[in-house]
């Protein structure tokens, strides 16, 4: 009897829940044509279909504040300052070391199984709340230059977005032993194709533009895993016979 409550315990480790739903906050920096960048808070939602208990997919909805430059000659050489809160929806998958590493009886392969990389597509919607059009004459180096000329680029744009994930999902069990909470520490870094995140997009042979616009986040979030119960084919959680 003993041995047959064992045996159902082991097989119930093998079964993880289909679907989630969570959310994060994040810390981070754009990395614009400004040299001086600011950091801010950011704010993520997601809704997540479990292809396996290491391969997630989720849609995650993404809103925070990217900021730089300065109006003052020690913040930025012209006066250029911007503030952008956006808005990203970004489609993305996650490869955790567990779905393709073997590691029954490792105690160390066992922790390094929830360490995970994933990319995906997106869109970011910028959108300028405080941006300098025009040059401030004290601040040009070579002497004053009239503020009818200006700075050129958008207050408002949408571009394509591949984030770029690291992290480890810490894997909480209920008591079948199946993975119904996760907590998500990561790293994104996210490279835009455009030059719309600081608003900014004037004449190269008037500023150096040596790479596109990206920012990064440090985040932690948390998931809920439910729905329909799935059988994976090797135990999930790890056990000692």
């Amino acid at each position: 009897m003993a041995l047959a409550a064992k045996a159902a315990k082991a097989q119930g480790g093998y079964n993880y829940y289909e679907f989630g739903i969570g959310g994060g906050i994040g810390y981070g920096k754009g990395f614009t044509d400004l040299k001086r960048q600011d950091y801010h808070p950011a704010f993520n939602i997601n809704i997540v279909y479990n292809y396996n208990p290491y391969l997630p997919i989720a849609l995650e909805f993404q809103v925070g504040t990217l900021s730089g430059g300065g109006r003052t000659p020690d913040k930025d050489g012209f006066g250029r300052q911007y503030k952008n809160n956006y808005k990203a929806l970004i489609l993305h998958a996650d490869i955790l070391a567990g779905d393709v590493i073997d590691y029954s009886d490792s105690k160390f392969l066992n922790a390094v199984k929830n360490f995970y990389a994933g990319t995906g597509i997106g869109a970011i919607n910028n959108k300028m709340t405080d941006i300098q059009r025009t040059n401030l004459p004290l601040y040009i180096q070579n002497g004053p230059v009239g503020s009818t000329i200006g700075f050129e680029g958008k207050d408002k744009s949408v571009e394509l977005l591949i984030p770029l994930r690291f992290g480890y999902e810490f894997k909480i069990y209920d008591s079948y032993e199946e993975p119904t909470y996760a907590i998500i520490i990561g790293y994104q870094h996210n490279i835009t194709f455009g030059e719309g995140l600081d608003g900014y997009n004037d004449r190269p042979d008037k500023f150096k533009n040596n790479a596109i616009d990206h920012y990064t986040q440090l985040s932690i979030g948390f998931k809920y895993n439910f729905g329909n119960t799935v059988s994976y084919n090797k135990p999930i959680r790890y056990f000692k016979y």
